[in-house]
């Protein structure tokens, strides 16, 4: 089950690094024009603000495990993403975006079924 917690952890914090890069690093108006379309209907500080709890959670998903420092924080950073993942659910549900919806959810699993482990039966 350890390896099925690191391996779910692991595709999580890849998926969140680079899609929290990409609303750091780019304006939302190239956001909006590459396809997501919910960036028009955010300011450009939320857009921000959600990029950076994107980063912040691939960082915790990894590196206190890794680094033995404070692992208490890899379940909590799974916390994170499940409520960033709900605030995807209601935003692309409000818009109509079904396909949207379904990667939000399978990610929302992914991070829950980690928060579980590392909160409850495999800990660090």
């Amino acid at each position: 089950m350890n390896t099925v917690l690191w391996g779910l952890a692991s595709v999580l914090a890849v998926a969140f690094l680079a899609a929290g890069a990409m609303k750091l690093s780019q304006p939302k108006e190239k956001l909006v024009a590459s396809g997501m379309g919910w960036a028009g209907d955010m300011s450009a500080g939320t857009v921000k603000l959600i990029g950076a709890m994107e980063v912040l959670a691939a960082v915790g998903l990894t590196v206190p495990a890794l680094s033995g420092v404070a692992p208490v924080v890899v379940p909590l950073a799974a916390l994170g993403l499940v409520l960033v993942m709900v605030g995807g659910v209601v935003v692309h549900a409000r818009r109509g975006e079904t396909q949207m919806i379904i990667v939000n959810v399978a990610l929302l699993a992914f991070a829950a079924v980690v928060m579980w482990g590392r909160f409850g039966p495999y800990s660090f």
